[in-house]
């Protein structure tokens, strides 16, 4: 897959799977950056955070460029996406931020919308998976829903796998995993709360 076949997956559909995004080596190197300093994870944005363990129960770190090359040049592969999603599509999209998400055994995300309904700035989703040997049985799978609520995909979170979704428009959950499951968490977000949404899938 390449960045074209992944913008028209999105206007086709919405979401996108592109496996085999980053080599093993590469998510060797991109998991050696974190180094397990984390912070219980929390429901909303800026002064309405809420510590909610019964929705979600994964630990985070914000992704910074001092982490090291690995995690700047992902950064980079994330600012060409955003230069081509906003070419093909008029999104304005103008800033990229990102986490660290570690589920501990037994951790897990219940069913949600990134967007925030109080300030609706996220437009596009990024999960990027750094385990490597997943399989079946380790569970932690993402579940993407349309609005109706009716199921599109399951996604193991297999290293090097990237999934990319509309924000605002596939609810989404992580199933409980057996065993430590780590991946990259993003976001390309819009200046300020918006009137309209442009629905770019069919």
């Amino acid at each position: 897959m390449n960045i074209a076949e992944l913008l028209e997956q999105i206007a086709e559909k919405g979401w996108c799977v592109w496996d085999n995004f980053l080599t093993p080596e590469a998510v060797q190197q991109l998991s050696a950056c974190f180094d397990g300093k984390t912070q219980q994870a929390r429901i909303g944005r800026h002064e309405n955070r809420l510590e909610e363990t019964t929705i979600r129960s994964d630990k985070i770190r914000w992704l910074e460029p001092e982490m090291g090359m690995p995690v700047q040049h992902y950064l980079m592969q994330m600012a060409s996406i955003q230069s081509a999603v906003n070419r093909e599509f008029f999104l304005g999209l103008f800033e990229y931020e990102a986490h660290f998400a570690c589920y501990e055994k037994g951790a897990f995300y219940k069913k949600h919308l990134d967007a925030f309904k109080e300030n609706v700035t996220r437009r596009l989703t990024t999960v990027l998976y750094l385990n490597e040997d997943w399989k079946e049985e380790d569970g932690g799978e993402l579940v993407i829903y349309d609005l109706e609520n009716n199921q599109l995909a399951t996604v193991e979170p297999k290293g090097g796998r990237l999934v990319v979704f509309l924000s605002e428009q596939f609810p989404h959950e992580v199933l409980p995993t057996n065993k430590e499951r780590v991946s990259i968490a993003g976001w390309f977000r819009v200046n300020g709360v918006r009137d309209n949404f442009l629905d770019i899938a069919s």
